[in-house]
């Protein structure tokens, strides 16, 4: 009986290493023969294989995002489908083509261009190629004292084509209006008293800013209508750091609402944030409100939300009329569109 239980081990061992040894030439033949690869769909067709997915991908995301580096215009590239993989066992004679399918893509691919508009009462006159170059047209116009300064904004532009862009020289001497005596007389007391209030309270204007989405415990609401004109973390010519808040263009003196209630813990003009308000809430939120043209409250006042605390304006360090909005969280400065 002992016999017979060994002879079938043996029997069990022998065939097992034979199935063994059978697979393992199959997949060394396998291997000899063939590669691991992806074959690449567009659309459900097959356009072509790539040994690297990844790296494919990678330079798909990169023309989306950029372009093909030409042209510093392009601000993306809109790809009607994207390409699926497939993993498959492909013949190492045959040559993958990762470049005709990336040129494939290409061909089908819509060219979204960034530019800006320089609008007067919102209506669009003329265009220049960047956001310096626009800011240097509305910072030359206040230069000088054009009497249309109020009423001139920045419009970020998306499109497929370019209108024709002109520089910021002629920009300026396009959209110069001469100063009346009762413009000039305006713009004279302006910069002296009415646009400066004695400041009341304390407030951080710390650069200290996250890219995170912090739970504020509260909600927010847009505190003004507008364009928004510059974005949190953006650089610009005339600020030294990058953008602690949200730019949003509106005409001056449109009404600044509260975006949640809580209480005025400053109220008056600060450097380069000109006229502003700091309304303190819960959890430690803040918000804040630059470059007004009036303020409403003083610090220590309660506030609602939605009540008018101040009105838009282009004090402090400002190239046309906008509110500077600001999410602030124990000091740290985050993203406002997260919120509103």
């Amino acid at each position: 009986m002992f016999k017979k239980v060994l002879i079938h081990t043996r029997r069990g061992f022998k065939i097992t290493v034979l199935f063994v040894l059978a697979a393992f030439l199959i997949v060394g033949a396998i291997a000899f023969l063939y590669k691991p690869t992806y074959s690449v769909f567009i659309n459900g067709e097959q356009v072509g294989y790539t040994e690297n997915k990844s790296k494919l991908q990678q330079k798909i995301n990169e023309y989306v995002e950029k372009g093909d580096g030409t042209n510093p215009s392009v601000a993306f590239v809109q790809l009607a489908n994207l390409p699926e993989y497939k993993l498959c066992l492909l013949k190492k004679n045959i040559v993958t083509n990762d470049d005709e399918i990336f040129s494939k893509l290409q061909t089908e691919g819509t060219t979204y261009y960034r530019y800006y508009a320089i609008a007067e009462n919102q209506e669009e006159k003329l265009y220049v190629d960047n956001f310096e170059n626009a800011e240097k047209v509305v910072s030359g116009l206040k230069e000088k004292n054009s009497s249309n300064i109020n009423n001139i904004t920045i419009i970020e532009k998306y499109e497929t084509e370019i209108k024709d862009l002109i520089q910021s020289e002629e920009a300026i001497s396009k959209l110069y209006v001469e100063p009346t005596t009762t413009t000039a007389l305006a713009s004279a007391k302006n910069k002296t008293t009415s646009t400066k209030y004695a400041s009341t309270g304390s407030v951080n204007t710390s650069l200290t800013t996250s890219s995170a989405k912090a739970n504020l415990g509260i909600s927010l609401i847009r505190p003004v209508s507008g364009i928004i004109t510059s974005r949190f973390g953006a650089a610009s010519a005339i600020r030294r750091s990058s953008h602690t808040g949200l730019d949003i263009a509106t005409a001056a003196g449109t009404p600044v609402k509260a975006a949640a209630s809580g209480t005025v813990t400053f109220s008056g003009y600060k450097g380069s944030y000109g006229n502003m308000l700091v309304i303190t809430h819960s959890n430690g939120v803040q918000t804040y409100y630059g470059h007004c043209s009036k303020l409403y409250v003083s610090a220590g006042t309660e506030i609602s939300q939605g009540q008018i605390i101040a009105a838009v304006g282009s004090t402090g360090n400002s190239t046309g009329p906008h509110l500077h909005f600001e999410v602030r969280v124990k000091g740290i400065a985050y993203n406002p569109e997260n919120y509103v």
